[in-house]
């Protein structure tokens, strides 16, 4: 049975991730009256099976790195073992706290959380439907799609969290398999290669362009290739994969390499990571006239309104950069402007990409071929870890930062960094290009010593052609 529930709320929000619970809290603070739809765990994917427990492993895995290491800091240990169960039980403490710190933050901003699967159901309501079937409508004066995405599945493999992990599988592992073959090697592949090769997996990767990490700058992509293959990866770029056949003790994998030669391998286990698409189905769209496009993802205009009036989306249904922190600051940019508090709009151009294997990577901008394509007059700047006293000191003087700049005025066109804590330093120069600083800029700004951050200034320096410690 379903009926219309209590007063109507100003918003209702479906979906509680990133995008969905940060607009629901930002909603509150301007006193809207605000509900937040979902069907599992606050905190959506990112939170409970994404971004946060995937960090926890990683964070393991350099730890086991360290300690293979110890002797050179004085550490000295018999019979050292390493075992992925108590770091995978410590990542799902660590998500557990997060999702608990969502719940505490709608109840101190009074979102209420209505538990089930949500839909349109008409102009202004959205219908809830719980665990046990029983259906709910509540109406709304704005409603905002947060639905996200989920793992893409291939033609020739299909996902069963058996043999066949999508992200998710391979975060509930709690042994690492002797042999895991990885398909795609953006972020999510490239996270997982480190996590169990850490842990003493044989990782084999293919990945169908020419170059891992594709979305980087291809020095930075050659820069993680090379470190990968020195860790015992095995790495084939240009390749087609063809197809995974499951057996009883493991999967039987094809592809193609570059040359065209034909592999066949058995290995463990088999993880797809080739991408997502977007949650927009059984949603109730068609109920009130929302658009998609071609690949499912739901247009929006640059204050998030779709094609139907006060119907919104934000985050992942919405397509463009697949992120967490882009996501967030639509929800933001999206409620504000509902309040008419306007936010300005989300600069798409200035979204931070981050990868956090280990050496990470990060980066803002443009690449330096996208720079050279848009016909800018460009001066590139490449500063290695080596030169900073304190990567050196750490221990982790592998990588570079590498700044492109346009010589007319010397704005920051992209900024590339592979090495120690680049996902935090990157935000000096998102930070940077919010600001239109140029280069100069960013060198002038005086940088404490000894800290990785002075790389910051010193690729500044590169880029104009004088840096001082290399």
């Amino acid at each position: 049975m379903s009926g219309t529930s209590g007063d109507p709320f100003d918003l209702v929000i479906i979906g509680s991730g990133p995008g969905g619970y940060v607009a629901a809290i930002r909603a509150a603070q301007l006193g809207m009256s605000v509900a937040c739809v979902e069907t599992d765990r606050l905190g959506g994917v990112c939170l409970n099976i994404g971004c946060i427990p995937t960090k926890a492993l990683l964070t393991s895995a350099l730890l086991v790195n360290e300690m293979r290491d110890g002797a050179r800091h004085g550490i000295q240990a018999e019979g050292l073992t390493f075992d992925l169960a108590p770091a995978q039980k410590r990542s799902r403490a660590v998500a557990d706290q997060m999702n608990k710190g969502v719940a505490h933050l709608f109840k101190k901003n009074k979102v209420t959380h209505l538990q089930g699967f949500g839909r349109l159901k008409g102009p202004g309501k959205v219908e809830v439907e719980a665990a046990d079937g029983s259906r709910s409508v509540h109406e709304a004066a704005h409603v905002v799609i947060a639905t996200g995405s989920r793992p893409r599945d291939l033609g020739v493999l299909k996902i069963d969290e058996s043999r066949i992990w999508s992200s998710t599988g391979a975060l509930m592992q709690e042994r690492a398999p002797e042999t895991l073959f990885i398909v795609g090697a953006g972020a999510i592949g490239m996270e997982f290669a480190d996590v169990y090769a850490s842990y003493g997996s044989k990782v084999t990767i293919v990945e169908m362009l020419d170059r891992i990490l594709p979305l980087e700058d291809a020095e930075v992509s050659k820069f993680m290739e090379r470190t990968y293959k020195k860790r015992g990866v095995d790495i084939h770029t240009s390749a087609r994969f063809e197809g995974a056949e499951v057996l009883e003790d493991g999967v039987s994998v094809t592809f193609r390499d570059a040359k065209g030669d034909a592999h066949e391998t058995k290995v463990d286990y088999v993880l797809s990571a080739v991408g997502r698409v977007p949650n927009s189905q059984d949603l109730g769209l068609e109920t009130v006239g929302v658009a998609t496009d071609e690949r499912g993802f739901i247009p929006v205009d640059d204050h998030l309104r779709t094609n139907v009036p006060g119907i919104y989306a934000i985050g992942d249904v919405v397509g463009r950069q697949l992120l967490a922190h882009k996501a967030s600051h639509e929800g933001i940019v999206c409620v504000e402007h509902i309040a008419g508090h306007g936010h300005g709009t989300v600069d798409y151009g200035n979204v931070p990409n981050c990868t956090y294997c280990h050496p990470e990577v990060a980066s803002v901008g443009l690449t330096e071929e996208q720079a050279r394509e848009k016909g800018f007059d460009i001066q590139v700047g490449k500063f290695p870890w080596v030169g900073i006293g304190r990567a050196v000191a750490a221990g982790h003087a592998e990588g570079f930062i590498k700044v492109i700049r346009d010589k007319k005025y010397s704005e920051i066109l992209g900024a590339h960094i592979v090495g120690p804590h680049a996902t935090e330093l990157i935000a000096e120069f998102v930070l940077g290009r919010h600001l239109e600083s140029t280069v100069e800029e960013m060198e002038k700004a005086i940088h404490p010593h000894p800290t990785l951050s002075e790389g910051v200034a010193e690729g500044a320096l590169a880029a104009l052609g004088r840096p001082l410690h290399v």
